[in-house]
């Protein structure tokens, strides 16, 4: 490495490094390439469904795919509040504890001092929600949509 110049940068200052500090800007994709990526994918049975999702709904399905992801659980799930909050959780298989994530995600928000639930989403290869989850959702929040997800995020159904 070449030594900075002395004279130049007094008291053992350091030469700005602009070569190692070069940043690249990230162009988005143009929509010829969205739409060419988009024609590559199978045909999807729930196709525009996860588009009549509003914001914060298509939100709690992305949380409850990242946990489960995370994790690498069976499920994923989040649930939001009457403030707003979210809480997402995955399902507990211990030889002693065995809860579904819909339920540990209820049981958080109960928790947390929730009253009330807006919306619940569970990530899951089943094709519905169980109905035990679904009544757990219901307890707090008797007209929240529990809405379910595949594991790439398409929604299948909403309850």
């Amino acid at each position: 490495m070449k030594q900075a110049n002395p004279a130049r940068y007094p008291s053992g200052a350091a030469p700005p490094i602009t070569s190692a500090l070069l940043v690249t800007p990230q162009l988005s994709p143009t929509p010829a390439t969205v739409r060419s990526r988009s024609a590559l994918r199978p045909a999807n049975p729930y196709a525009g469904a996860v588009s009549e999702l509003n914001a914060e709904d298509a939100k709690i399905i992305t949380l409850a795919r990242s946990a489960r992801a995370r994790t690498g659980a069976a499920e994923g799930a989040a649930v939001r509040d009457e403030t707003g909050r979210t809480y997402s959780a995955t399902s507990v298989d211990l030889p002693s504890l065995k809860l579904s994530a819909l339920k540990v995600a209820v049981a958080m928000a109960v928790s947390s001092g929730a009253e009330d639930l807006e919306a619940a989403a569970v990530v899951t290869a089943a094709e519905t929600a169980d109905p035990a989850d679904v009544a757990a959702v219901r307890d707090l929040g008797p007209k929240a949509p529990v809405l379910v997800a595949a594991p790439n995020g398409d929604l299948r159904t909403t309850t």
